[in-house]
């Protein structure tokens, strides 16, 4: 079920939902460099649009395994986002909502989909090594420490 990125993404009418996942794996976080603006060239979580008629859950496995060639274990919500992004002349050019899970890797090995340029499993604390879409660093982090029970120092 591939979703179509069409224009309704951009100056749209009312904001966009989507889902992302921070994915874990062996201790190691999936992050994904953006091939599609908004963010082109940016690492972030994997993810996108939800489609009509689709659960939350059903689009993170769909996305990851659209995207990444893996299948995952939808856990619980780890963050609401909202972006904002304006265009050159101040006109909101994207506005998403984003609900972002936590997800554990269960099988399939990582490829990058024509969307992303690439996929890695990154240790957590080289986070600060990865130019970054704003806030996902933040959710990573906030992710892993409720996850591990207690605060910890991710690095950047």
């Amino acid at each position: 079920m591939q979703c179509d990125a069409g224009a309704e993404r951009q100056y749209p009418r009312q904001p966009v939902l989507a889902v992302g996942a921070a994915v874990v794996r062996d201790g190691k976080v999936l992050l994904v460099l953006r091939g599609r603006e908004p963010g082109r060239g940016l690492w972030s979580l994997p993810g996108g649009v939800v489609v009509s008629g689709e659960t939350l859950r059903a689009a993170v496995a769909r996305e990851l395994r659209e995207e990444c060639g893996i299948e995952v274990a939808v856990a619980e919500t780890a963050e609401v986002v909202e972006r904002m992004i304006p265009d050159a002349e101040g006109r909101l050019q994207y506005h998403y909502v984003i609900l972002d899970y936590r997800a554990r890797w269960l099988r399939g090995e990582l490829t990058a989909s024509e969307e992303i340029e690439d996929a890695r499993w990154v240790e957590p604390d080289s986070l600060n090594q990865y130019r970054m879409t704003r806030g996902t660093a933040d959710v990573i982090r906030r992710l892993l420490a409720r996850s591990r029970g207690k605060v910890r120092d991710l690095g950047g």
